[in-house]
């Protein structure tokens, strides 16, 4: 159940997170979109209003009639008002000379739609894109389609010769299409994106998180062993020492036993014999041999470890290392220390750490079992 839970937080920070990342993206991307599609199309609208008023000076400079330059600018004009920009004509009043809506020929320019004398030059995409998104949201709260703006003169080139000048607009309602089209286009393909992303981290952290929790239950399970087998070995300890204190009776009674019974120590200048019995371990520190009684008394002896362990009995005494003896009845646990080593606590408590090393572990457990 908890993990379950984990995975679903997981799931749900990582949904938030791309949330929040592609929202900022999306916004970024439709803009700069937009950005470069008005760029275009205001450079695109430059160069065609010049070209157009370069051709119209050419007819007049010809001795073609006004009239009949006018006639064939309104035909070549009528129905290109659907595109994404269109071309037309004024005159320095302000008065619609062509239009590719033929209704508004002849009309002046209405206070709500682009005045020609307020297009500038230094007009640039970033402005374009506001001012485009003003109009749009004016269109929107409009009571009517007519009262609305539906195109935006965004450039003017007059014709040299002539009281004409030719307007680039833009057509509102085909520019916000196409920007449209933009975000629905970008949104597809953060969805997309999003469910690949979000989907593909859970299954790969699903799949890590498996190889984790197996990883660990099989060290779960090592350290399950470990414990019993330890509880085990402290289990046969203390049958080990009552096997042991029942042998130290009968071997009181036993003449024949070869065994020392007591050591030869030293206390400063008095010398203390200690019975073998009262031992719990020795140990070498300096060059000097220490013993170590059951009740925490210490003492020296001029027998060095070696020595001392070849006139002990090897069934009640074991060898840990070069540096401990210790007897039976003083083990107090064993804990498994490093790499299959093993730490051995007893009592009294030493102030070294005494430990079996690996090569030796197998030796002691056969020595608990004798």
């Amino acid at each position: 159940m908890r993990k379950d839970r984990l995975y679903f937080f997981t799931f749900l920070s990582i949904t938030v997170i791309y949330i929040i990342i592609a929202s900022i993206a999306f916004q970024y991307l439709v803009k700069e979109s937009s950005y470069r599609l008005l760029e275009t199309h205001l450079e695109f609208s430059k160069k065609e209003a010049k070209s157009f008023s370069i051709l119209v000076g050419q007819q007049m400079d010809y001795g073609i009639s006004k009239d009949s330059i006018v006639d064939n600018i309104q035909k070549s004009l009528t129905g290109t008002d659907l595109e994404m920009g269109f071309l037309s004509m004024y005159d320095w009043s302000g008065k619609i000379i062509a239009h590719p809506d033929i209704n508004n020929v002849r009309q002046f320019a209405s206070p709500n739609n682009s005045y020609v004398s307020s297009v500038t030059d230094d007009l640039n995409p970033e402005t374009f894109y506001k001012s485009l998104l003003t109009d749009i949201k004016n269109r929107e709260v409009s009571a009517t389609e007519d009262q609305a703006e539906t195109s935006k003169v965004i450039a003017t080139q007059p014709v040299e010769n002539s009281d004409w000048i030719v307007a680039a607009h833009a057509n509102i309602d085909s520019i916000d299409a196409q920007m449209s089209e933009f975000k629905r286009q970008f949104l597809i393909i953060f969805l997309m994106m999003g469910a690949l992303v979000v989907l593909s981290s859970v299954i790969v952290l699903r799949l890590l998180g498996s190889k984790y929790e197996k990883r660990l239950e099989l060290k779960n399970e090592k350290l399950e062993d470990e414990v019993i087998n330890l509880s085990k070995l402290n289990r046969a300890v203390g049958e080990y020492q009552q096997k042991v204190t029942e042998k130290e009776t009968v071997a009181e009674t036993d003449t024949t036993n070869t065994n020392k019974k007591r050591i030869l120590t030293y206390v400063r200048n008095e010398l203390v014999p200690i019975p073998i019995e009262e031992m719990a371990y020795c140990y070498t520190e300096n060059t000097i041999t220490y013993v170590i009684c059951i009740d925490g008394k210490r003492s020296t002896t001029n027998l060095s470890l070696d020595e001392l362990f070849s006139q002990l009995d090897e069934s009640y005494f074991f060898r840990a290392n070069r540096q401990f003896i210790i007897a039976i009845s003083s083990i107090d646990k064993i804990v498994k220390y490093g790499n299959n080593q093993l730490k051995i606590l007893v009592k009294p408590d030493s102030d070294t750490s005494i430990i079996i090393s690996k090569n030796r572990a197998s030796q002691f457990k056969q020595w608990l079992n004798m």
